[in-house]
């Protein structure tokens, strides 16, 4: 039997996101070395509370997320695991994509535990004020999870569910950001554009999305026939 394209789609999958992570250093090289110092003296301050830091710190630990979601695999297949390389690209590029984003949605502004917290219910009214990076900036916020989690779990391979997943977990975060006063406004507009920019990864991810649980089972009784 021809396992050719789910062998490929690790590589595909590394591929994009080596892609993304060049494209990411390229465009944010100004800002980014502007941390550097911080973060390479292993200071807080300057380093993981800002944005630039964090961003760099997210980029300097993408060898370290290869390491991991290696090792996975790896173990994985010593255990005869089907679908091992997709389930751990899948597994440490959902942790690893959207960790350093809710990270910074929650890092405390000047205000945090002094102003009280604020909140916007009418759609579409703070999307002006917002600006082009605040844009991107939330739809990247659950971008990787929607890219990764139907590729991982058949549950979520559907459109909807990933659009519903990426609202559920914006707003989570945005009650969060109410309930500890941190200095940030509780936008509607904000869970639309997270679950949009979720939306669009899982789009982009569509090929990979894992249809059958039952492929794992196939794919380890195969091999264990062929040994």
């Amino acid at each position: 039997m021809n396992h050719s394209p789910s062998r490929r789609s690790p590589v595909v999958l590394a591929c994009c996101a080596l892609v993304l992570v060049a494209a990411g250093v390229f465009l944010l090289r100004r800002p980014l070395l502007m941390a550097a110092p911080a973060c390479v003296a292993g200071r807080w301050h300057g380093c993981l509370d800002t944005v630039n830091g964090v961003l760099l710190a997210m980029l300097a630990g993408v060898p370290l997320a290869v390491l991991v979601a290696w090792a996975l695999a790896r173990a994985r297949r010593a255990g005869g695991a089907g679908w091992a390389w997709r389930r751990s690209l899948a597994e440490v590029g959902l942790v690893y994509g959207t960790v350093p984003w809710v990270w910074l949605t929650l890092m405390p502004g000047s205000g945090a535990g002094v102003v009280p917290g604020r909140v916007s219910l009418v759609p579409l009214r703070d999307l002006a004020t917002m600006g082009a990076l605040g844009i991107a900036g939330n739809l990247l916020v659950f971008a990787a999870l929607g890219f990764f989690a139907p590729v991982r779990f058949a549950a979520l391979a559907s459109l909807p569910r990933v659009l519903a997943l990426g609202a559920v977990c914006s707003a989570l975060v945005e009650v969060a950001q109410f309930a500890f006063r941190l200095d940030r406004v509780s936008s509607v507009d904000d869970v639309l554009l997270n679950a949009a920019g979720a939306a669009l990864a899982a789009l982009a991810s569509r090929r990979w999305w894992r249809r059958d649980a039952r492929h794992d089972g196939d794919r380890a009784a195969t091999a264990a026939h062929g040994s």
